[in-house]
């Protein structure tokens, strides 16, 4: 351990500013809002450090922010664009956007209820879990961003009832966390408005801050061997914070989200095929396991939904 925290060091004295990342723009069913349009930015490009922090929830020194509200539907396909500074690039050939390749590790996204979304606060909000990638095969949700320049995808739960929300995306850069307080966080919060006939008001509540503890086995440990290469010794990397929330038969009753494994592949529920980012697994799913498009993988410990091949 204390190599692979020395190794872990040495990544993090070699990254710079220009290795940090904003997040920019949200694109819904593959139509992009545009930049910085409902989304909640900084200037900034730094990470938090402190899981204390009081503007854990949505990020510090907001510069950029709107009136715009973006309407979701229900079951959509959501993305959502990263760039290490405010416009993306810098110039022609910029190995550092959308972050640098170094800063590995997983992505999330929690919704919290609010009464007016281009107008509320953070102070005091309660969030859930509608979806997140960590470590599969080899590959880190961070990995898959840089290889879609940029962009990353979930699908919005379908049992999600209409109203106002802010989406909480976040980032979390690991090549430092071998040393406690040295995981970097990234996030931005956008405003939306969901559409459709979902009852669902969330489970799994969190605060933030209050949602990590710095040594949070998905946020203390090092993902580098001693060799200076990503690894995580065939264990399972454990995403921070509760599961997602499961569409299900008791999904409008806000009650505790039921915890999932990685599908069997092939075992479609009467011939269904789950969508492109859509879930396809879990002990208590009963949705198809197979994909229209692309394979089943497990995303963290507890959640697994289609991904491109």
């Amino acid at each position: 351990m204390k190599i692979q925290s020395l190794i872990s060091a040495a990544v993090l004295a070699a990254s710079n500013v220009s290795a940090h990342t904003i997040l920019q723009k949200i694109s819904v069913n593959g139509a992009d809002q545009g930049q910085l349009k409902g989304v909640r930015a900084p200037d900034s490009d730094y990470p938090i450090q402190n899981v204390n922090d009081a503007s854990f929830a949505c990020n510090k020194d907001i510069k950029h922010k709107d009136n715009t509200v973006i309407n979701i539907p229900a079951g959509a396909k959501i993305g959502g664009w990263w760039g290490h500074v405010i416009g993306g690039a810098q110039g022609a050939n910029d190995p550092d956007h959308p972050i640098a390749k170094s800063h590995k590790g997983p992505i999330s996204y929690w919704l919290a209820k609010v009464d007016s979304a281009a107008n509320t606060g953070t102070t005091g909000l309660q969030w859930f879990k509608v979806a997140h990638e960590g470590l599969s095969n080899g590959k880190w949700a961070v990995d898959n961003m840089i290889a879609n320049q940029g962009w990353h995808y979930f699908t919005m739960p379908s049992c999600i009832a209409p109203g106002e929300y802010l989406l909480r995306v976040e980032l979390l850069a690991l090549h430092s966390a071998g040393q406690s307080g040295q995981a970097q966080f990234y996030m931005e919060c956008a405003q939306i408005k969901i559409t459709g006939s979902g009852t669902s008001k969330g489970s799994n509540f969190v605060s933030f801050p209050g949602a990590y503890k710095s040594n949070d086995p998905g946020i203390l440990l090092s993902i580098y061997d001693t060799t200076g290469q990503p690894y995580m010794g065939g264990k399972p990397y454990q995403i921070p914070g509760p599961a997602p929330l499961v569409c299900g038969a008791d999904s409008g009753s806000g009650g505790q989200t039921p915890e999932v494994t990685p599908p069997v592949p092939g075992n479609g529920a009467g011939g269904a095929t789950a969508p492109l980012y859509g879930q396809c697994g879990g002990n208590t799913w009963t949705g198809p396991t197979a994909c229209a498009e692309g394979v089943c993988k497990a995303s963290g410990e507890y959640y697994s939904q289609c991904v491109p091949n």
